[in-house]
């Protein structure tokens, strides 16, 4: 590899919140007194992920240039959020709920602050011609000043470890913070809001990664914000860019499928292929850069 190639790390939400262990439950972390820190939306693997990733920075540190992570950052009353949203009892919906246009006309769900009635069945019915994920109620997850907003420790430590010693600021890429938009992808929110430049295309970070050479790409999860931030580099960054990016297989993972949800492993599984064949890499943590 030569001395002056540019090369990137890019990671997807590697935040408390999307843990999950090697058999599914939430990771946990128990405190003075014994209390319980847990991941809200546990992805299976995912500690795994990003112990394998720490220790891929650790190994690749000095040749990285730049360390991309991107923070899912959400409030309690989201459009994604059970809080958002009431039946005609005043209920709110269960976690994975879809909930369509249909439904929002039909007020069988229906906003708690009828001013946004109208917004939100807007809403609705973009993401159904858009061809993305449709709306659905996620646990509460990553609220913006509590643990599960944080960076996984393990990974987290290698940040500062890099950080310390190549004299660096690990780039930390903030997305969600609208209320009234999902953000799966790191390059913009799934209904851009004009109003809101964050929920628009980061021009910023898409320069940051058409600048580099080479971009290992890693993170939570594998089927939604992993996949749309892809989509969202294949339609923006140009043909030519595509090749430079070094998927790390072992540190990312899909959501488990609930009941009424999609097969969301096999939707990330399919895509990763997608992706070879445009051009990118499928590698893993110990193998990228030998």
């Amino acid at each position: 590899m030569g001395k002056n190639l540019k090369v990137h790390l890019v990671v997807i939400d590697g935040q408390n919140d999307f843990m999950g262990n090697d058999d599914g439950t939430p990771y946990s972390v128990k405190l003075e007194g014994g209390k319980a820190l847990t991941s809200t939306l546990p992805v299976k693997g995912a500690v795994s992920d990003m112990k394998r990733l720490a220790k891929m920075v650790d190994r690749i540190g000095p040749k990285l240039e730049d360390i991309h992570a991107t923070l899912d950052s959400h409030r309690v009353i989201d459009v994604a959020h059970a809080g958002m949203w009431r039946d005609e009892n005043g209920k709110s919906p269960n976690p994975f709920t879809l909930i369509t246009s249909n439904d929002i006309s039909n007020r069988i769900w229906t906003p708690r602050n009828p001013n946004l009635r109208q917004r939100m069945l807007d809403y609705a019915r973009a993401l159904e011609t858009s061809g993305n994920y449709l709306l659905i109620v996620w646990p509460e997850h990553c609220l913006i000043g509590t643990w599960g907003h944080n960076v996984q420790a393990d990974l987290a430590e290698s940040f500062l470890r890099w950080e310390r010693t190549q004299y660096a600021n690990v780039d930390y890429v903030v997305k969600g913070t609208n209320p009234y938009t999902e953000h799966y992808g790191a390059l913009m929110a799934e209904v851009p809001d004009s109003s809101d430049p964050s929920t628009q295309l980061n021009t910023a970070f898409l320069g940051v990664m058409q600048d580099a050479d080479i971009i290992g790409f890693a993170g939570e999860a594998s089927s939604h914000c992993v996949l749309t931030t892809l989509k969202q580099v294949v339609q923006n960054i140009g043909k030519e860019h595509l090749k430079k990016f070094h998927l790390l297989t072992d540190c990312m993972s899909p959501v488990a499928p609930a009941p009424g949800t999609p097969d969301f492993p096999a939707i990330a599984d399919q895509f990763l292929k997608e992706m070879s064949v445009e051009g990118m890499t499928l590698t893993t943590s110990t193998e990228f850069l030998r």
